[in-house]
């Protein structure tokens, strides 16, 4: 899973996704309907980590590009590491025209290093036209925008067993505190409440972060996750006081500690969703559907369900995302058509695409709920697009990888280390700003 995970499969209708797709490659360009396009004969190459049916439901997207100009389209799968397969490409004179970059930190480097176009006046126009001025902003660089955010992914959805929550009696709570206490009452009722995936450091992350944007608010997020504010602030402390209740109440966790330690992300969809369920509820973002589904072959909707993640501390219920900017590199052979498929990638028609696949967010509030496939992903869509401008993007992945996306040290570590003993918020927001003055530093 690691970096990948907000890519993966974001909503429930895409449930052919499988987490260990096999790389698909570029393959042979796709040709291009009728020839008398104003882009014919000219062929766009674009490189992203998809892979499966992820690379095939953005075919169709550029599919419909061809079918609109003329333009040959060429996809280039990258797999995870895309910072440093680009780099090579555009070191061997073979440069791709179009990224779909996963990291804000990513986006940032690659501008930073001079590779990236400035995104076109009629992409801009589309952008302050349809989308929410967060996502501009985790677009740009020092005021340029470069990357147009094409597909999103829901992380402030808790998904829960509707069986284990009707045998306890219980609604899907509105609140941080409530949600401990239904709990309680699940737990009282013979499961675990949370299955918690603590072999995976990133899950943690997000425990974290969603509590944080709700209890601190977003400009305190923001200025945590530039490392503005010092990880020892009061805020911190105390956010980690608030997920260390959760840790340390052995009642909530199947397993208590130490398994949740030794499970990882399917594995904790698996304790919720699984033959022998052994918890009522597990959160994670909307990719937890395909897995529910795919593995366990639940029904979503009806034996697997989420509700949002609740508000904490009197603040507002807060929407994590994760999202894929597409940017068009200058070294690009064909640069120019580059930034026409991004123009079409800004409007609706193209969201709907894929929308209409599965599998698939959209941050443009131009395009309509009814082109999603289900009363779910509608849900989990209009739950993005509302929360606006409050929207804020996964805080480790705009971290440098040092500190907040590598297995075994920084962040990653350092909550996996809260959670074996949550006894001491402070000397824990101790260790995470050491870990992040040196990361940031470097």
């Amino acid at each position: 899973m690691m970096r990948r995970r907000t890519t993966l499969l974001t909503s429930c209708t895409a449930l052919a996704l499988a987490l260990g797709a096999t790389a698909c490659g570029g393959g042979d360009p796709v040709s291009a309907g009728g020839g008398d396009k104003a882009l014919s004969g000219q062929t766009v190459t674009v490189a992203g980590v998809w892979t499966g049916s992820e690379q095939k439901n953005f075919q169709k997207v550029l599919d419909a590009f061809s079918a609109k100009t003329g333009a040959k389209t060429q996809f280039v799968s990258t797999g995870d590491n895309v910072s440093t397969v680009v780099g090579s490409k555009i070191e061997g004179g073979n440069a791709p025209d179009v990224v779909m970059v996963p990291q804000v930190g990513v986006l940032q480097q690659f501008a930073k290093k001079g590779w990236l176009k400035p995104l076109s006046a009629t992409t801009q126009k589309s952008v302050d036209a349809g989308y929410a001025p967060v996502w501009k902003k985790y677009g740009s660089v020092d005021g340029t925008l470069y990357g147009l955010y094409f597909k999103a992914a829901h992380k402030s959805t808790v998904w829960y067993s509707p069986d284990a929550l009707t045998q306890a009696g219980i609604k899907p709570p509105k609140t941080y505190d409530a949600m401990l206490k239904a709990g309680h009452t699940v737990s009282d009722s013979g499961l675990a409440a949370f299955a918690v995936a603590g072999q995976d450091g990133w899950t943690l992350t997000d425990w974290f972060e969603n509590i944080y944007l709700s209890q601190a608010g977003p400009e305190k997020y923001d200025a945590l996750a530039a490392h503005q504010l010092k990880w020892t602030d009061a805020s911190v402390v105390k956010a980690l006081t608030t997920l260390g209740k959760l840790f340390k109440d052995k009642q909530l966790i199947a397993g208590g500690q130490k398994e949740a330690l030794n499970t990882d992300f399917p594995g904790s969809v698996e304790k919720v969703f699984g033959p022998k369920p052994e918890a009522g509820m597990v959160y994670e973002g909307d990719f937890v559907a395909g897995v529910a589904h795919d593995q366990f072959g639940r029904s979503v909707g009806k034996d697997a369900n989420f509700f949002p993640f609740p508000a904490v501390g009197g603040g507002k219920a807060p929407v994590v995302s994760g999202g894929d900017a597409a940017v068009v590199l200058k070294d690009g052979k064909n640069a120019k058509a580059g930034m026409k498929l991004l123009e079409y990638l800004a409007t609706p028609e193209a969201a709907a695409v894929w929308a209409k696949a599965g599998g698939f967010l959209s941050p443009n509030k131009q395009l309509g709920l009814s082109s999603y496939g289900d009363d779910v992903t509608r849900a989990t869509a209009k739950s993005l697009i509302a929360a606006g401008d409050s929207v804020r993007f996964d805080m480790s992945d705009q971290a440098p990888a040092a500190f907040g996306g590598t297995k075994g040290v920084g962040e990653w570590k350092l909550l996996q280390d809260f959670l074996r003993d949550p006894s001491n918020p402070k000397g824990t927001a101790a260790k995470l700003e050491a870990a992040a003055a040196k990361a940031y530093q470097d």
